[in-house]
């Protein structure tokens, strides 16, 4: 199974990448698989590609979701 994580992008860089975060922790991406990204924008992330937009509500419930799985909460609604 892949997960591919809601990250936000904080900076971009050269040659198609930025600077990604996720809960305080900073990563590299690529952005070679995106058209226009802007900083601010939330992006889902696997393998270290950026592989699509998120609207941020939507960002905002996958991690909480993710969040409830870790701590072993499942929401039955």
């Amino acid at each position: 199974m892949c997960i591919a994580w809601p990250m936000r992008l904080i900076e971009i860089l050269p040659d198609n990448h930025a600077m990604a975060d996720l809960d305080g922790v900073m990563r590299r991406i690529s952005l070679r698989l995106l058209e226009n990204p802007q900083v601010g924008d939330y992006v889902l992330v696997h393998a270290g590609y950026a592989i699509e937009k998120v609207d941020p509500l939507k960002a905002d419930e996958q991690l909480r979701i993710m969040q409830e799985l870790k701590n072993g909460i499942i929401r039955e609604d």
